[in-house]
């Protein structure tokens, strides 16, 4: 099993497409910041338990699609007058 590197989230955000090419070798990596850790990236469809696998699958199932917050044909305007009410 590979050890999990950590990142400063500092050094992610400045050299983010070198870390994504990274976890999709496989590798996983804990985002601390200053210090204390904030998240964990990993490949997509990975456990804890699974972390350093070569290319973790990509389930549809695992992704699961969140409910519209507009609903059909909505818009953000109708969104926000509904929000404010008769202010």
């Amino acid at each position: 099993m590979a050890s999990i590197r950590t990142v400063e989230a500092r050094e992610l955000k400045n050299r983010l497409s070198d870390f994504i090419r990274l976890v999709e070798a496989g590798e996983s990596f804990l985002v601390t910041d200053r210090g204390t850790v904030v998240a964990e990236l990993r490949p997509a469809g990975s456990t804890t338990s699974d972390t350093g696998g070569a290319g973790a699958s990509h389930d549809p199932n695992l992704y699961v699609p969140r409910a519209r917050a507009l609903g059909r044909g909505g818009t953000s305007d109708e969104l926000l007058a509904s929000e404010r009410g008769d202010r």
